[in-house]
């Protein structure tokens, strides 16, 4: 008998779960949320923030579309480029799951296609700073 060659220890169960942790690390929000944001009472509330100075570029640049801050204006316009943007535009111009929708696929109705929403990037108004 000899010393183990186990090198480690077995308290470390924490760690176990490491890809959970970085997939929710990153998680945004569903589409069906950002549906409700889009509304126009929530996206003006969203779209004029308080200055925050605990958040990205204080709360200021909002994406309402991807659900982000961007350090500034510049970095913002840039987003609205990119292929990510441009995707997310896609998938929200089919409307939202609903439990009606739910309801009618289990067989308590007749099948009702989902419509299309008018989806757009949102208007910018550039600073005068």
């Amino acid at each position: 008998m000899g010393k183990s060659k186990q090198i480690g220890n077995h308290n470390s169960d924490k760690k176990k779960s490491i890809a959970k942790l970085w997939k929710t690390k990153r998680r945004t929000k569903d589409l069906d949320q950002i549906h409700h944001d889009m509304s126009p009472e929530n996206a003006k509330k969203l779209l004029h923030q308080a200055v925050d100075f605990d958040m990205v570029g204080n709360a200021q640049h909002y994406c309402l579309h991807c659900a982000r801050y961007f350090v500034d204006f510049k970095s913002m316009k840039e987003h609205f480029k990119t292929k990510g943007h441009k995707k997310r535009l896609k998938k929200l111009r089919e409307e939202p799951y609903t439990q009606a929708e739910a309801e009618r696929a289990a067989g308590m109705g007749s099948y009702i296609a989902p419509k299309k929403v008018e989806v757009s990037t949102q208007s910018i108004e550039e600073e005068m700073t």
